[in-house]
């Protein structure tokens, strides 16, 4: 049965709360607002809306327990699910990104920050600013906030990071407000001594490992050095550390690391997934490459269509369930973020996947000169179209207020919530998200016709695969797993 010929059948079951669907193989997907799914055959499907589904039948109980329908019983659990999954809206930004300088010691191929040399002046953050930008942090609304170092190569400005890091922790003391502190760092210029300052002060590191090295060399090059071994030399470092830190009964996950993925890197998604296992890491991002900063204009050279990185991504999302299968737990990152909206109907905080997007509500950017942008993204543009404020000088802005309720604010708010757009009648419309600056940058608009764009399809085509999977049991409580996995919380 086509989706044509679902549509015409007709509706008499008024019982039946607002869903949407979609034809997964042999089966119709519903979804709701509530971020519930079910599964019905087509026999079923057509029952249910011609109200010839019985109480008694076993669909059925599964259908009022998900909200699809409506009972005397289920309206405060719905309400209270889709109050929860949205709950972000009303907190306040809790993640704080502050670029520390622009400077940095690679040529990463693919930089959305558009780093510069380290002999350049003038681009790192001063003291004075990075004190001002503490002290704006914990006057947002948010009781828990994390702070971001990002560069650059943020230890550059090591002086800068230290402080920031000690004057949070008192900060911390003086307002009741929990903090959490994290560093992307290529680890190059980690030593002993800032990885003790690191560990005494409870700062999560994130670094960034492409896959085997010749293949992480050609991607991150480091002039006159080796940045896999560089990189690798610390990764052990960590792990071994975190490795004590488990025998004393502590589990502790310091380190995280990204891969961006190039198109040098389709060919070996086997490897870089056996690279991460081999280092001891239990998941991996498959992240796409931006349009974003030097990325933008390298996409000639490093760049990939959407349907070679979907196949990049089957590929290695089969390889990383038949490792599962093998009885080793290892997940995909990016896939949990979509499947913890799935199977648990929760937000999982994931900025740049949310309706409206994580821009200001949920995440702010302190840049290296003061300017206060809207989103990492907004930074990574160029220019000051997505500047909102600043931390210092004449005109400096004082509250978080006036942030949100700027004009760009707004627009931005519009432009990535998906009711009243064409995305409103997409079955994924309770998994999904916009962000506007990547539509902005690759078609000049922050509202295009959405489902023409590369995310769009990108996503779709992302969720299309899951939920295809998710009809496995096997593979079901492989997902599930990875939902529950606390550490990636």
């Amino acid at each position: 049965m086509k989706d044509e010929k679902i549509e015409k059948i007709e509706l008499k079951n008024d019982r039946l709360n607002f869903f949407r669907f979609k034809n997964i193989k042999d089966k119709v997907l519903m979804t709701n607002d509530f971020g519930n799914y079910s599964f019905l055959t087509k026999e079923e499907f057509r029952n249910l809306l011609e109200g010839k589904m019985g109480d008694s039948e076993p669909k059925m109980k599964e259908l009022k327990d998900r909200g699809f329908i409506k009972t005397d019983l289920n309206v405060d659990k719905a309400l209270t699910l889709y109050r929860k999954r949205n709950a972000s809206i009303f907190y306040g930004p809790f993640l704080h990104i502050m670029v520390m300088t622009l400077r940095c010691n690679y040529k990463c191929v693919y930089c959305q920050a558009s780093a510069v040399d380290m002999n350049t002046n003038k681009y790192d953050m001063t003291i004075d600013d990075a004190k001002k930008t503490v002290d704006f942090i914990f006057t947002t609304p948010s009781p828990v906030i994390t702070i971001e170092f990002q560069g650059g190569e943020p230890l550059v400005n090591w002086p800068a990071v230290k402080f920031v890091t000690e004057y949070t922790r008192q900060k911390e003391k003086e307002t009741g407000k929990k903090a959490f502190l994290a560093l992307v760092s290529n680890l190059s210029l980690m030593d002993e001594e800032k990885f003790k300052f690191f560990m005494d002060n409870g700062v999560g590191l994130c670094t960034s490992l492409d896959g085997p090295e010749e293949l992480h060399n050609m991607n991150r090059p480091y002039p006159g050095q080796n940045s896999y071994k560089e990189t690798v030399k610390w990764i052990e470092r960590i792990k071994d550390w975190e490795k004590e830190k488990a025998k004393e009964g502590i589990d502790i996950y310091l380190l995280s690391a990204l891969l961006t993925v190039s198109r040098r890197s389709l060919k070996f998604y086997k490897e870089i997934i056996d690279e991460y296992l081999k280092h001891g890491f239990n998941g991996i991002h498959l992240r796409s490459l931006s349009n974003l900063g030097y990325s933008a204009t390298a996409k000639n050279t490093i760049g990939y269509s959407t349907e070679e990185f979907l196949d990049f991504w089957k590929k290695s999302l089969d390889y990383i369930i038949d490792i599962n299968k093998s009885g080793t737990y290892f997940m995909e990152r990016g896939s949990q973020i979509i499947l913890k909206k799935i199977i648990k109907a929760m937000d999982p905080g994931y900025v740049d996947l949310k309706s409206p997007c994580g821009a200001v509500i949920d995440q702010v950017l302190y840049n290296y000169d003061g300017k206060i942008f809207t989103c990492d993204e907004g930074r990574m543009c160029g220019g000051d179209t997505f500047q909102i404020g600043k931390i210092s000088g004449e005109n400096s802005t004082k509250k978080y207020n006036d942030l949100a309720e700027g004009d760009k604010v707004k627009t931005m708010v519009v432009a990535s919530t998906l009711d009243n757009t064409s995305c409103d009648n997409c079955a994924y419309k309770p998994y999904c998200g916009i962000c506007p600056i990547v539509n902005y940058m690759e078609t000049g608009s922050m509202t295009p016709q959405i489902q023409n764009t590369s995310w769009c399809k990108r996503h779709k085509a992302m969720i299309d695969y899951l939920f295809e999977k998710l009809q496995d049991p096997e593979i079901y409580e492989i997902f599930k797993s990875w939902t529950e996995d606390a550490r990636t919380d």
